[in-house]
């Protein structure tokens, strides 16, 4: 070969050559029989199926870094054709939505940090199939990310959903992969058909059971049962078997309930009860706003807050607790619309509830609580008796203008309280529709 026709690979440039060996710390290549080059350490690109297992003979790309190293002969590197090759995957991956698989290297609250040859991308964990997804009793995070951490070392199955090469953000899904895989089988399922399966996850707002053929589909706590649940897991455990009927199917969602297996007991609601009948209940929680009632093990009701008789400066919080009984009169029935509204009977009067007692300067008991006002101690009597004998013994000498210009200002101050009370009394029935529509899933 003439030395004019003998041309030196520069840095940068794409070399073709022949293994000459191979090993986990470097591989030498022959390069047209003239020059030798060597590829070691983090050059080697293992992650990639060409470049790990090279053996003598074989033919590979390499891209020169330096045109001649301490031995003299080229340094070279697999991880430049290596990355471009691996993004190219990656882009013609989008397009195509085909599977790739990735290495997961690590996990944080959000998901999993995971690697496709030497590219690093995320996948969420709202991301994952469902029988790798982070069910956790009560969202304890610290218990999520145990479990998202014991999935470091494996290999997941994935689509690209997000490319971003300027800004280096790459995005996995698995749950794509597994709907994919789901999607004859998801077909099956319709509306209003019934599935048996076991409870894999209790939440707050929930229970997730496993059925058919590696399906999963979400009770939500309002379709459990038709009467009010504070918290599932008072109610169900995870691998209790369970009946549900599918009513809606969104992608590879599938929502069920088990309250449409049982008789509606708000059918019977109106042979029960009636508007204006008092009924014992059993206060099942205190909010702002008012008391969730239970009439009997399937009925609830709700008594406002404008129906407690509370007066000026009372806080429900203090007076009344979960757990206690009261009298409640039925102020209105919607059995339809499952929602049944209650009046609090006068609880001093109240067999149920005891009202909250407080001593007097005399040591007489005195009662305080909803409609308190209206009962008198010992003490409150004779003081009574005598502020009104006092008054009697006064001689009225108020003149007559002085008592028309009271008279007047009485009226003017009834007038704006009568103003302010209708405003008020606007607001808390806005209050009251918001509260209520709010709580209309667990009622």
């Amino acid at each position: 070969m003439d030395k004019d026709d003998l041309k030196i690979p520069q840095e940068g440039d794409t070399v073709k050559g022949t293994v000459v060996s191979a090993s986990k710390a470097e591989v030498r290549l022959d390069i047209d029989g003239i020059l030798v080059g060597v590829v070691r350490g983090p050059e080697l690109y293992e992650e990639a199926e060409e470049y790990a297992n090279l053996k003598p003979g074989d033919e590979i790309e390499a891209t020169v870094i330096e045109e001649e190293n301490e031995n003299g002969e080229l340094e070279l590197s697999f991880r430049h054709a290596g990355q471009e090759k691996a993004w190219e995957t990656l882009r013609k991956t989008v397009k195509s939505k085909e599977t790739i698989k990735v290495k997961v290297i690590d996990a944080n609250k959000g998901g999993l940090l995971a690697r496709y040859c030497q590219i690093q991308g995320f996948l969420p964990v709202s991301q994952l199939a469902p029988e790798n997804y982070p069910r956790v009793s009560g969202g304890d995070k610290s218990k999520i990310l145990e479990k998202l951490k014991s999935f470091v070392g494996q290999e997941f199955e994935v689509t690209v959903m997000t490319l971003d090469e300027k800004e280096d953000k790459i995005i996995f899904s698995e749950k794509d992969v597994w709907s994919e895989k789901q999607k004859d089988t998801i077909a099956k399922y319709k509306v209003g058909t019934i599935v048996e399966g076991t409870i894999t996850a209790v939440t707050d707002f929930g229970v997730f059971i496993s059925f058919g053929e590696n399906m999963e589909g979400l009770i939500h706590i309002s379709e459990l049962a038709w009467q009010r649940i504070d918290s599932p897991a008072d109610l169900f455990k995870v691998g209790d078997k369970i009946k549900a009927e599918v009513i809606s199917v969104a992608g590879s969602k599938i929502f069920l309930s088990a309250r449409r297996l049982i008789k509606d007991p708000w059918e019977e609601a109106s042979a029960k009860y009636k508007v204006g009948q008092v009924v014992a209940g059993t206060i099942l929680k205190v909010n702002p706003f008012g008391l969730f009632v239970k009439l009997d093990e399937e009925i609830h009701g709700l008594a406002h807050a404008t129906q407690l008789g509370l007066a000026a400066g009372q806080k429900i919080g203090e007076l009344f607790k979960a757990g206690e009984k009261a009298e409640f009169e039925i102020m209105s029935l919607e059995p339809k619309e499952h929602r049944l509204g209650l009046k609090l009977v006068h609880p001093v009067k109240n067999k149920f509830l005891s009202p909250v007692r407080s001593k007097t300067s005399n040591g007489i008991s005195g009662i305080k609580g909803a409609g308190a006002k209206n009962v008198e101690t010992h003490d409150d009597a004779s003081k009574k008796k005598k502020e009104t004998a006092e008054s009697k013994a006064k001689p009225a000498k108020e003149p007559k203008k002085k008592a028309d210009d009271k008279a007047a200002e009485a009226k003017k101050e009834k007038k704006s309280e009568k103003v302010k009370k209708g405003k008020k009394m606007e607001k808390i029935k806005e209050v009251e529709e918001k509260e209520e529509k709010k709580e209309k899933n667990n009622l």
